[in-house]
């Protein structure tokens, strides 16, 4: 198989350009993946409530809460 370089110079200057755009749009697309990691800063923040309201019922509250 040809290399992407010899395959993109083979295409008229628009659609080399359309290349370009849309492997910048992957690469970006990419980055906005490694910066999804799952972050835990939240675990205990709900703490205070662990006495008013079962785990369920927090569960449902948060999922209010972020609702809103």
């Amino acid at each position: 198989m040809e290399s992407l370089d010899v395959l993109v110079r083979q295409l008229p200057p628009d659609l080399q350009k359309e290349v370009s755009e849309f492997i910048g749009y992957l690469l970006e697309r990419e980055q906005q993946k490694l910066g999804r990691k799952l972050r835990q800063t939240w675990a205990g923040a709900l703490r205070e409530y662990q006495k008013q309201y079962t785990a369920l019922e927090l569960q449902k509250k948060s999922m209010e809460w972020r609702a809103s």
